[in-house]
């Protein structure tokens, strides 16, 4: 009996330290299984629930927050969500639901003019990125001799430090600011004070009495592009539907490369107003920026922004602006509350320095975060941004007059545009990654 109780006891204690464990266990695993959440996310949710359980849950997230009147949409939209390539089995949708779900499934490019609207404005915002950039190109012609700094050695450098401190400061400081003013601020609130910032710049630029004063603007300047160009595509990528998502955030590079045409266009159309030219083309940069200021009163907020905000019925008002009915609407709009809830499964309660971490430590994040990184850098490293910057410059010390290096320059403006348009086309079918592999490999041969 001894030997039995002896036994007992000895197993017993082994299966306490054993239960003592596992939370440790559980504990070190916890990184693995959050980074393996994040892996998973992209796959459906809904599908992990029956269609009777779907439509449920659905009616409960509506009448939950104050939709009890949408109450039976989100439910068949949940389903649709559900299985989208099925949706016309669904026995559970009006005939007008229908019609409306196959005519977008049809017709790739259709939506309403909000959201059209909306798009064309974000248009605008990076359209100010390429202006700024060439407005400069133009002036450099002319504001080195207006400030005495047209010389070598000390004077070539403040030239280059006034012109690249515009994206040093987008880097360094802009870029650094958009979580918090987006969070307190909203999508439109953050964009519509950056706006103003990308107006007063400009101007003031145009207005500095010397290189001092040119610096200081521009140093502001840079913050305001830094912190629009963080925001300006995330606002479009939330509105957008997903089938056509990649080519509308698309529309950011083709309206940079437009930006910097149309700052080209504008750096010849007042090259012969004398010795203003120079603020001139400068302060033109402020147009887009004001359109952008303007215009953006009058878009709706994120759907996604209110949603993670807790203002659930408004995001709902807003993505029905953005949808031309209202079955598409609460489609995306359910679905999309539940990814949220997806990711903040893995993510809830991260503050701001969590989710940088997050940057370089969630295997998924990590890969997208190094392959974007490689491809910006290179890009940078190709020198085409310096062409952006300085090729009048290039043309005149090559021997060509003044007026003809703007020119030449407007010509490799147009150039950009025209190649940038195809990619609109192939993003949504040949896929982000193929075009990345096709266009990365002679990035390291613009250089020879």
């Amino acid at each position: 009996m001894s030997e039995k109780e002896s036994s007992h006891d000895e197993s017993s204690h082994h299966e306490q330290e054993k239960a003592a464990q596992v939370p440790q266990q559980e504990l070190s695993d916890a990184p693995a299984r959050r980074q393996s959440v994040a892996l998973n996310i992209v796959e459906n949710p809904l599908k992990r629930s029956s269609k009777e359980q779907t439509v449920a849950n659905a009616r409960a997230f509506a009448e939950a927050h104050g939709m009890a009147e949408h109450a039976a949409l989100f439910g068949r939209a949940a389903l649709v969500a559900r299985d989208s390539e099925r949706f016309e089995m669904l026995n559970d949708l009006g005939e007008q639901e229908r019609a409306s779900l196959i005519y977008e499934r049809d017709h790739k490019w259709h939506g309403p003019k909000m959201l059209w609207y909306s798009i064309a404005l974000c248009a605008m915002g990076a359209a100010t990125q390429g202006w700024d950039q060439t407005g400069s190109n133009g002036a450099n012609l002319s504001f080195p001799e207006e400030f005495g700094i047209a010389g070598k050695g000390r004077d070539e450098w403040i030239v280059g430090v006034i012109n690249a401190i515009i994206f040093l400061t987008a880097g360094l400081i802009g870029a650094f600011i958009v979580d918090p003013l987006n969070y307190y601020l909203g999508r439109r609130g953050e964009i519509f004070l950056t706006a103003c910032c990308l107006t007063a710049t400009p101007i003031g630029s145009a207005f500095a009495k010397s290189w001092q004063g040119l610096f200081a603007a521009r140093f502001v300047l840079g913050i305001g592009i830094g912190a629009k160009n963080a925001t300006v595509p995330i606002y479009s990528a939330e509105m957008a539907p997903a089938r056509i998502r990649g080519a509308l955030v698309m529309f950011w590079q083709l309206w940079v490369v437009a930006g910097i045409f149309l700052g080209f266009a504008a750096n010849v159309i007042v090259k012969d107003t004398g010795r203003i030219a120079w603020r001139l083309q400068l302060g033109s940069a402020f147009i887009p920026s004001f359109i952008l200021g303007i215009g953006i009163f009058f878009c709706p907020e994120s759907p996604r922004w209110l949603m993670k905000h807790g203002k659930i019925a408004q995001g709902f008002q807003s993505m029905v602006r953005l949808r031309d009915h209202p079955i598409i609407a609460a489609r995306d709009y359910y679905y999309s509350y539940i990814i949220y809830q997806e990711e903040m499964k893995v993510a809830g309660g991260l503050g701001y320095f969590s989710r940088l971490r997050d940057c370089f430590t969630v295997p998924r994040i990590r890969r997208a975060n190094y392959g974007a990184s490689t491809v910006m850098i290179a890009q940078q490293m190709c020198g085409i941004n310096i062409i952006s910057f300085y090729s009048s410059t290039i043309f005149e010390n090559a021997g060509y007059t003044a007026t003809q290096a703007l020119y030449a320059s407007l010509g490799y403006g147009a150039i950009q545009v025209v190649f940038t348009i195809p990619t609109l086309f192939l993003i949504d079918t040949k896929g982000r990654r193929t075009l990345t592999l096709i266009v990365s490999p002679p990035e390291p041969c613009k250089r020879i």
